[in-house]
């Protein structure tokens, strides 16, 4: 008899869902929440039940449509951490190796463990701005790698990955038999703020128009949602992105977990697809506001090194007082403020600033965080 696999959970997790609610919530890496009051439905837009059997029809044609794929590439899932789920579930068998970035996302690591993967990881230094090494990558791969896992933006620097960087990883995979899962759902934060850049202002020209790694080779699989850069959570509409011999493998494993989806949220998943521009004309704002008064703080705090990335919800600063509990433990305690501890990344002198929230929470949050941070000096 086989013993079952140990189960694992997610201390990040259990940290945000309990501990990271306070007045002032740097700890939140989306953007506020978009109110179903200005998506203008009404109850006649909306069914309890529909025909949803392998995704429902409309949404799966717009989805198809955003990304710019056939619509067998593309696997509905509740959020961008299931569809993760559903892709390391179906590719990792026990004692296969999975090539991960450091700092990882606590959920993708503790997934692999869970699955009974053997995890190597592969360094993002933070003197190199956090920036995808294929050298890194390649050095931790093997011929037992059968997945290289990353995030673009990087969760939790929001470091761009460029298509010349992912290039050089698909070329990685191909040579050890493995597949790259680029997990997108930051990227959108680039469809959100990039595509108003003027041609002639300075960026890379992907910016202006990102497209998912999934266009790239066959060993790409994406996944995202309309999560992080919209502020539409609540929803959970998210989605793989593969080919379709391996898409119709995550949908039959996906019978395991979910039968059928809520329609409810399909059919409101279809709206908020329909009006998406006037969503993220809301939250580029929101961020454009958001950043200058981010980038006003780091100005005047000597004591932190922090990667500006330049788009997306989250920084990641180093400081130089050395490990971040205590800090952490005085802004909750005192400030009524909260910020994620970089130990749930791997470095414990780092933690994670979310800007996507309201703008006078947000300039609150920082006051009080330059204030702990002279509290300690």
């Amino acid at each position: 008899m086989t013993s079952a696999p140990r189960v694992r959970g997610s201390e990040y997790m259990l940290w945000a869902k309990t501990r990271s609610q306070a007045p002032f919530n740097l700890a939140t890496s989306g953007v506020r929440a978009f109110p179903l009051r200005d998506l203008g439905v009404t109850l006649d837009d909306l069914e309890m039940a529909g025909p949803s059997w392998y995704g429902y029809a409309p949404l799966q044609a717009a989805l198809a449509r955003k990304a710019g794929v056939p619509e067998e590439s593309v696997v509905a899932a509740i959020g961008t951490s299931q569809a993760n789920h559903l892709v390391m579930a179906t590719l990792l068998e026990p004692g296969d190796e999975v090539a991960l970035e450091r700092p990882v996302y606590d959920l993708i690591e503790n997934l692999a463990l869970h699955l009974g993967a053997e995890v190597k990881g592969f360094a993002r230094r933070a003197e190199e701005g956090f920036r995808l090494d294929p050298e890194e990558v390649r050095r931790a791969v093997s011929p037992r790698t059968r997945l290289i896992v990353l995030t673009n933006l990087h969760n939790p620097t929001g470091a761009y990955a460029s298509e010349r960087e992912l290039l050089e990883v698909g070329a990685v995979a191909r040579e050890v038999g493995a597949r790259v899962l680029v997990d997108e759902v930051y990227l959108e934060m680039l469809w959100v703020e990039g595509r108003r850049r003027r041609p002639e202002e300075p960026g890379r020209p992907e910016d202006l128009a990102p497209r998912s790694a999934f266009h790239l080779g066959p060993e790409f699989i994406a996944t995202s949602s309309l999560t992080k850069a919209y502020g539409l959570n609540g929803l959970r509409c998210g989605w793989i992105l593969a080919e379709p011999a391996l898409a119709e493998r995550f949908w039959r494993l996906s019978d395991l977990y979910c039968v059928i989806p809520a329609h409810a949220a399909e059919r409101l998943s279809l709206l908020c697809l329909e009006r998406l521009e006037r969503i993220a004309d809301r939250a580029w704002s929101q961020l454009a506001r958001n950043r200058a008064i981010l980038d006003a703080f780091l100005d005047g705090r000597a004591d932190l090194e922090t990667l500006r990335p330049g788009a997306g919800t989250v920084v990641f600063p180093r400081w130089r007082g050395g490990d971040v509990e205590p800090l952490c433990d005085l802004l909750r305690a005192k400030y009524e403020t909260t910020i994620v501890p970089g130990r749930f990344f791997g470095l414990p002198d780092h933690f994670r600033i979310g800007i996507g929230g309201e703008t006078p929470e947000l300039e609150a949050g920082l006051e009080r965080l330059g204030a702990a941070l002279d509290e300690l000096r």
